[in-house]
């Protein structure tokens, strides 16, 4: 990678004086996407709402720095925090169909996001709404934008979720398990989506997941979360010369050897009509 760190860790955090995360750090560079991994109950959904100021809204308590663009969102403030989130670092949530208000329609969720950092809507609005479903393969007429999230498919919500998070050009996207509810195609076909986003738009991101392979399908470097800590970093080539047992045991759990879906990684493939 170019070197230019974007976003550093450095953090503990807690629950009612008992510590979910211990020292963990990490950093991400510009234009990256690092895989953080772990078993359930590891601590990546903490360290998530850790790295988005979302923590103390669920009792939890972070010390320490998570420094984005040079400047500590631990020291910021709840206004200063709201400004931000979508802005300069947008979120992807595990699951698409209930990140999604049942009751507007999918252009008012646009509507709605872009007035929360733009003063004027109209054609800019349109113009990049438009660009962005064109670009996760979705339909930008007014018959798809006029449904409501229970009128579409999961596959469809999750690429609605990744436009709306792109909407404000962000430089970090975290993404919370964005597979997790999908079926093994639509799972392929958004790992495709954001290796595609990822070049085309230069944005990092942080890639949270305990399915190891859409993680080597996607991911530059991996961050192995045990139990609270970060255990081990690598390169994904080189997972083969993984020493820590938890990264070890995530391996046991490929169907075959990482080393063959990593030959495979990045060829291109026909395009697919979104699920």
């Amino acid at each position: 990678m170019n070197g230019d760190v974007l976003l550093r860790v450095d953090i503990d955090a807690s629950y009612a004086g008992h510590t979910v995360l211990h020292d963990v750090s990490l950093e991400l560079e510009r234009g990256e996407v690092l895989g953080l991994v772990g078993s359930s109950g590891s601590g990546k959904s903490t360290l998530v709402l850790s790295l988005l100021g979302l923590l103390p809204w669920r009792g939890g308590r972070v010390t320490g720095e998570v420094l984005l663009l040079g400047e500590n969102l631990l020291h910021m403030t709840e206004r200063k925090l709201r400004a931000l989130r979508g802005r300069a670092v947008a979120f992807i949530p595990q699951s698409p169909m209930s990140a999604l208000n049942p009751a507007l329609s999918l252009e008012r969720h646009f509507s709605e996001a872009w007035r929360a950092h733009q003063r004027t809507a109209g054609d800019a609005l349109k113009e990049r709404m438009h660009t962005l479903l064109d670009e996760v393969q979705l339909s930008a007429n007014r018959g798809f934008l006029g449904r409501r999230p229970a009128e579409i498919s999961v596959g469809q919500a999750q690429r609605v979720l990744i436009a709306l998070a792109l909407l404000h050009e962000p430089a970090l996207l975290v993404a919370d398990e964005p597979t997790s509810a999908l079926d093994p195609v639509t799972q392929t076909q958004i790992v495709e989506l954001l290796r595609r986003l990822n070049r085309r738009h230069g944005a990092s991101l942080l890639y949270v997941s305990h399915d190891l392979v859409s993680v080597l399908g996607l991911c530059h470097r991996i961050a192995v979360l045990d139990a609270g800590t970060i255990v081990e970093r690598l390169d994904v080539e080189d997972l083969s010369s993984a020493q820590h047992p938890a990264t070890r045991r995530l391996l046991r759990t490929l169907p075959v050897p990482a080393e063959v879906l990593l030959r495979y990684r990045g060829q291109p493939r026909e395009e697919v009509t979104a699920v």
